[in-house]
């Protein structure tokens, strides 16, 4: 593994960004470590912690996924997407605001979620699966409305400025949602696992994480028709990050979180979301070929 981790580093450094990954498999718990345990801020990513505690609450009896929720334009966190984006008021389910809260990473609804479930049950929901640095503090809302605060009168402007960046609560683990990439796979290994609620919600949830829009980072690794990619991005200024699961056609399911900073403040840079597929899939071909030399039989050292 120590070739793939150093690869990865190359990666990183060639697109410009610092990163920080962690890679299992699924099955087999082979495991690839590049800083696994380092903090990290989590943005959007945390909409997964909320995704398994709405699961969690509907197989509990405390609430109900079909239950209507209407969404009041003047009471909407924004947004680029779904509900957030939106004129008119909308009248939705609790699992179709989970949809867009994944699918398209729809603020609104994550907050409209988070006000059902409450921020105290998506922590006991990471506490009992055992994510001990795994915290969410705010709700996406409150987390963009920090930046708002830190970047000051100059507004999105001034997020050009790396000294602006450097003081943003939202970028620094210690005062935001945060966990770490080891925290991630392992939330990832127990939906796909049936561990973290019941299989039937451990489909629902599979199946919502399998329809993200969004192909340009850890997708971008596995350009396979064959090959399937179910994750959840996160993304702040200079912050780029992807949790997911790549299923291989042979059975093979690996669970990978890769998170990164880029010292530039561009907010479009390919070769810094790029980077998320190139170091995943180093990760996995790395994971493979473990589980392929561990399954040869004693003495067979033929390539």
């Amino acid at each position: 593994m120590t070739d793939a981790v150093a690869r990865i580093h190359a990666a990183f450094a060639d697109a410009g960004v610092t990163g920080r990954l962690h890679a299992v498999g699924i099955d087999s718990g082979v495991q690839l470590d590049a800083g696994a345990d380092r903090p990290v801020p989590t943005a959007s990513v945390h909409k997964l912690c909320l995704l398994v505690a709405l699961h969690a609450q509907d197989a509990a009896g405390r609430l109900d996924l079909t239950e209507q929720v209407e969404c009041l334009p003047a009471d909407r966190t924004a947004g680029p997407t779904g509900v957030a984006a939106m004129l008119d008021t909308a009248r939705l389910s609790l699992r179709d605001l989970a949809y867009l809260m994944m699918a398209v990473s729809d603020n609104a609804a994550a907050d409209l979620l988070l006000r059902r479930v409450g921020l105290d049950a998506v922590n006991a929901t990471t506490a009992r699966l055992g994510l001990t640095r795994t915290r969410a503090v705010h709700s996406f809302g409150e987390m963009l409305a920090t930046v708002r605060e830190d970047a000051g009168p100059n507004g999105a402007r001034a997020l050009a400025d790396p000294h602006v960046i450097a003081r943003l609560r939202a970028l620094d683990p210690a005062r935001t949602n945060r966990s770490t990439p080891r925290d991630l796979t392992r939330l990832l290994a127990a939906v796909w696992r049936d561990e973290a609620c019941t299989p039937e919600h451990g489909a629902a949830m599979r199946r919502i994480m399998g329809l993200q829009v969004w192909p340009h980072r850890l997708a971008s690794g596995f350009p396979f028709d064959d090959v399937h990619v179910a994750g959840k991005t996160g993304t702040l200024p200079t912050l780029r990050n992807e949790v997911g699961v790549v299923e291989y056609p042979d059975g093979g399911r690996y669970a990978v979180a890769v998170f990164t900073r880029t010292a530039h403040t561009a907010a479009t840079l390919p070769a810094a979301d790029a980077v998320i597929g190139t170091a995943a899939r180093i990760a996995v071909d790395a994971l493979r070929a473990e589980e392929s030399r561990a399954c040869r039989p004693a003495g067979n050292n033929a390539e």
